[in-house]
């Protein structure tokens, strides 16, 4: 029998690695030193993971933790070699793989919530720069920004309250809105939206051609609030709002 090519070998172990309860060490390989691979890989990615997902692991428990880190090892390729967005590939893992993780029993939360402890993270390492200065006076008149730094997002469960005394088995009727932005100080703020304001910003994404005057004047509509002086005055007061805390800006 022809010698295992240096190629073969190492695809052998990577696979071993990744699944060592289907796949065996490479032929000649010494068990115990693979066995100390082994550990040492499961070891740090689950240590590189834990701290960011803090809630889930409490819900899930060490055992089923390690269950997910072991499907994610063993099913997942991950598209960067930085150990720091690592923890983004196992949250969009978990979203584009349910037929991985039909072994066991999980949360019904639990991608919406790994994606809520995920974004802190995200936002800190973000190199994204905040927008620049500018006069609150003419939000009307300017064809508006959101924030690199702010993001607003929607779930179809209480993310923000999910943790080991509430678990819910059935998503709420109305989505919980939520803005996640990143402040001067590098601290990562959240803050629930109302649906007006969440399709507010929704909209200055959508459409940034518009100035703050043209985008009130749209959710208006959408509203049913069309020619109404007291939605217009409330959204200027509310689009003012996100500029005095960087949200918005053009």
């Amino acid at each position: 029998m022809d010698k295992p090519s240096l190629f073969q070998q190492q695809n052998t172990l990577g696979l071993y690695l990744r699944d060592p309860d289907h796949c065996a060490p490479p032929a000649g390989m010494d068990v115990t030193r693979a066995q100390v691979y082994r550990d040492l890989i499961f070891a740090n990615l689950s240590s590189l993971l834990s701290g960011t997902f803090p809630v889930l692991i409490k819900i899930l428990g060490d055992e089923h933790w390690r269950s997910l880190v072991r499907i994610f090892l063993r099913d997942y390729r991950a598209h960067t070699p930085k150990f720091g967005e690592i923890a983004k590939e196992f949250v969009e893992f978990m979203a584009s793989e349910p037929q991985a993780l039909a072994e066991g029993s999980w949360p019904p939360f639990m991608v919406e919530l790994a994606h809520y402890e995920w974004i802190e993270m995200a936002l800190q390492q973000s190199e994204a720069e905040p927008l620049p200065l500018s006069d609150a006076g003419l939000l009307l008149d300017r064809p508006l920004q959101v924030s690199p730094l702010a993001w607003p997002l929607a779930y179809a469960w209480p993310v923000e309250l999910v943790g080991p005394d509430y678990q819910p088995q059935t998503a709420p009727a109305l989505p919980t809105l939520l803005l996640v932005r990143r402040a001067e100080d590098w601290s990562v703020k959240f803050s629930a939206l109302s649906p007006l304001a969440w399709r507010l910003l929704q909209r200055i994404e959508g459409f940034p051609h518009l100035d703050g005057r043209e985008q009130l004047g749209g959710l208006a509509v959408e509203a049913g609030m069309a020619g109404s002086p007291e939605f217009m005055e409330s959204g200027a007061v509310l689009l003012r709002q996100m500029h005095e805390e960087g949200v918005v800006g053009y």
